[in-house]
């Protein structure tokens, strides 16, 4: 696969990253990183919306495929997805299809989130695998980065 990442605030790291070069590439800064259960970092990715001209380009649809199509499955069990923002709900959708173990995530998202706001998808009943949630690691990094990219691009406005 790839790279094995430490237990812990590796992979955020490491989403984190791709984030800051989806935003230096005029992206929403927003970064994915897929773990497989022995730690080792399956595919990672930031927003390629405005590239690929495909608004489900975002980054953790993007690591899902890869992983998938990288694996041979379908099903991503016993994989773990790092993200530096709360999933919107289409990501949170393809999450508890891929059947992710565990989701992390750094900033919450309050008016585009469907994780813990908005549609809460994996609390629906339609929601047939919830992974496991942690949310808020690394926020104040990933909130600070969110915040400076948009009042840097409302100034230029």
């Amino acid at each position: 696969m790839g790279e094995t990442v430490a237990p812990g605030n590796g992979a955020m790291a490491r989403a984190l990253a791709e984030a800051e070069a989806a935003g230096a590439a005029g992206e929403v800064p927003v970064g994915a990183v897929l773990v497989d259960a022995a730690g080792a970092i399956v595919a990672a990715a930031g927003n390629r919306v405005e590239r690929d001209h495909d608004p489900t380009a975002h980054a953790e649809m993007i690591v899902l495929r890869e992983g998938a199509a990288r694996l041979g499955v379908k099903r991503l069990d016993g994989c773990d997805l790092y993200v530096s923002l709360e999933p919107c709900p289409m990501c949170a959708a393809a999450i508890g299809l891929a059947h992710i173990r565990r989701l992390y995530f750094a900033a919450f998202d309050p008016k585009g989130g469907g994780v813990e706001h908005g549609p809460r998808i994996f609390t629906q009943p339609t929601c047939h695998h919830r992974p496991d949630i942690y949310g808020g690691i690394a926020e104040r990094a990933a909130a600070t980065f969110l915040r400076r990219f948009f009042e840097a691009r409302r100034n230029r406005q």
